[in-house]
């Protein structure tokens, strides 16, 4: 495979004894529209996976409820056999209607088939991260998390899976999804905009844990602030670049896997997280959540 890295912004991170690229790629926008079935362009979408790897991304994020199976099919099409250096993670506790709907699937079998859809449709023989997606389409819910987080710690001790996090987690899940066995990372709702997480964000950054914003640049309603745009207006910049910029410099546990179905895009995006924002711009993009 051919490398053409570009230098990616925020250096590396350990996932556990995994080193990844803190500027990841996030796959889910390779299937078809809402998720569902494939993509328009499938040529296309192998191309962005290619570039990606080749710039030097070595963390790709899916899930074999992409599609379903879509993103785990390009990603194995495009990528196997995988680098040594490419860690891909993915997430289980739901899958999908016919009408395009995210019911939850939490029981142990469920889980169990999940883990091994996923094992299958990549073509692999364990599973570097499994993130156990929580809650439901609205958002975090309360409940203990012990009976599904223990079936996959199961699967971890029969070798299958090597680290777990969690999803769209509340700060009490985490906290018992720790005291069962380590996670490594966090992957919830977070950008400018939802700052719910923030004390979670800390926290997690002591205990040397990642935390991974899903829809860093507002998902299917993009960022829109006064504040963000004159701040990119003074940087001549994008409002999402300084977004992704702004997420980088918030914590060094921070990990991005900002998703694009298009090579010209996936190159801005890096770009644009290099930005170095000043502490004036910070304040100023500090009052947009809060």
């Amino acid at each position: 495979m051919s490398r053409t890295s570009l230098p990616l912004p925020g250096g590396i991170w350990t996932l556990g004894d995994l080193t990844v690229t803190r500027f990841g790629y996030g796959a889910m926008q390779l299937a078809g529209p809402w998720v569902m079935g494939p993509p328009a362009d499938r040529d296309g979408a192998l191309a962005v996976l290619r570039e990606a790897a080749d710039v030097g991304i070595t963390h790709i994020d899916t899930s074999d409820a992409y599609g379903p199976r879509v993103t785990n099919e390009l990603i194995r099409e495009a990528l196997h056999p995988y680098p040594e250096s490419l860690h891909i993670v993915t997430k289980v506790g739901a899958t999908r209607d016919e009408q395009g709907g995210w019911p939850t699937a939490r029981r142990p079998e469920d889980l169990r088939r999940q883990v091994h859809d996923n094992l299958t449709s990549l073509r692999l023989d364990a599973l570097d991260l499994v993130n156990l997606r929580l809650g439901n389409a609205e958002g975090p819910q309360p409940g203990s998390l012990a009976e599904a987080f223990e079936t996959l710690v199961e699967l971890q001790q029969q070798g299958l899976i090597r680290h777990l996090g969690v999803s769209n987690a509340t700060e009490e899940q985490v906290t018992e999804a720790q005291s069962i066995a380590p996670i490594v990372c966090v992957q919830n709702l977070y950008n400018l905009a939802h700052r719910r997480d923030d004390k979670l964000i800390d926290r997690l950054a002591t205990d040397g844990v990642a935390y991974v914003p899903f829809f860093p640049l507002g998902g299917f309603t993009p960022l829109q602030s006064s504040a963000l745009s004159a701040v990119a207006a003074r940087l001549q910049a994008t409002p999402m670049s300084v977004a992704l910029a702004w997420l980088l410099q918030r914590s060094p546990n921070m990990l991005l896997i900002p998703g694009t179905s298009s090579t010209a895009h996936l190159r801005e995006n890096i770009a644009g997280a290099g930005l170095s924002l000043s502490h004036e711009d910070l304040t100023e993009l500090d009052d947009i959540g809060r």
